[in-house]
């Protein structure tokens, strides 16, 4: 399938505004709170965004830091890369942290602004493989606001996770929906499935399943087998495998095969 370029315009500013967001949550805290533990396994608050100004980095032409890392959470080469990063920021105190952060997504603004609609459009390498550019910095950006709510969580603060950005981050989330009724929870062919996420990103969700493959669809052409309803947040943290279907079973509700129901909110974790 080819992807849609995003707008590029859109995508710039959506992105300026997430990084604005990203300062707001840090600005202030104390070392303590720097070094509150997040929902990622091996970081911290300050490991959180050391990863940002990492991958950010990195899109400017810094070289990597060449260290050696090592940690049960480092699962594969992008995770050592990350680390590598991360460890080398880890001496500073947060607030240099932030001054880091704020200099790095300034001059990567500049490069954004600057960059030719041809560029935007241009195949280049990315977490999901060749896509144009400006996908990329959707990707950026759903990486970005996953984190934004990875620091809140950590935090016990509440953010908005609705509006533009939201709903732009929340494109990425949907790309690959499919495999996880398929390949995770044996979704049969013939079964009809619909999502329904309330909260700060409300939306209807179709999957169709036939042939061995899942899509989504904008109408089902039979009633839904089965009905999930839960909130756009713990939607986005089961996706990012940030928390287990099993940690909120309360909030989750299933109408129809639950069995098949059971198995999709236990396989709906895609990210690296």
């Amino acid at each position: 399938m080819t992807d849609t370029v995003p707008d590029r315009a859109e995508i710039t500013a959506l992105l300026s505004d997430q990084w604005d967001a990203l300062t707001r949550l840090v600005d202030g805290l104390d070392e303590n709170r720097w070094r509150t533990a997040s929902p990622l396994p091996g970081w911290t608050v300050f490991d959180v965004l050391a990863h940002v100004i990492g991958t950010e980095s990195i899109l400017l032409g810094e070289p990597t830091p060449d260290l050696a890392v090592a940690g049960e959470h480092i699962r594969n080469d992008i995770g050592a890369l990350n680390e590598k990063w991360i460890d080398s920021l880890r001496p500073l105190a947060g607030s240099q942290l932030l001054e880091r952060f704020l200099d790095v997504t300034g001059r990567r603004l500049k490069t954004l602004e600057q960059t030719t609609d041809e560029a935007w459009a241009e195949l280049v390498p990315t977490p999901v493989g060749m896509a144009p550019y400006g996908r990329f910095m959707r990707i950026r950006l759903f990486d970005c606001w996953m984190h934004e709510h990875d620091i809140a969580d950590a935090l016990g603060v509440a953010v908005d996770e609705g509006g533009s950005r939201g709903a732009a981050a929340f494109t990425e989330l949907l790309t690959v929906l499919g495999k996880a009724a398929v390949k995770g929870a044996g979704a049969p062919d013939g079964s009809r499935i619909t999502l329904e996420l309330t909260g700060p990103v409300p939306q209807t969700l179709h999957l169709a399943v036939d042939g061995g493959r899942a899509s989504l669809v904008e109408t089902l052409d039979a009633p839904a087998g089965l009905v999930v309803t839960m909130d756009s947040g713990l939607f986005a943290r089961l996706r990012g495998g940030r928390t287990t279907a099993d940690a909120h079973a309360g909030e989750i509700t299933l109408t129809g095969d639950t069995d098949l129901g059971d198995r999709l909110v236990r396989s709906l974790a895609f990210t690296i």
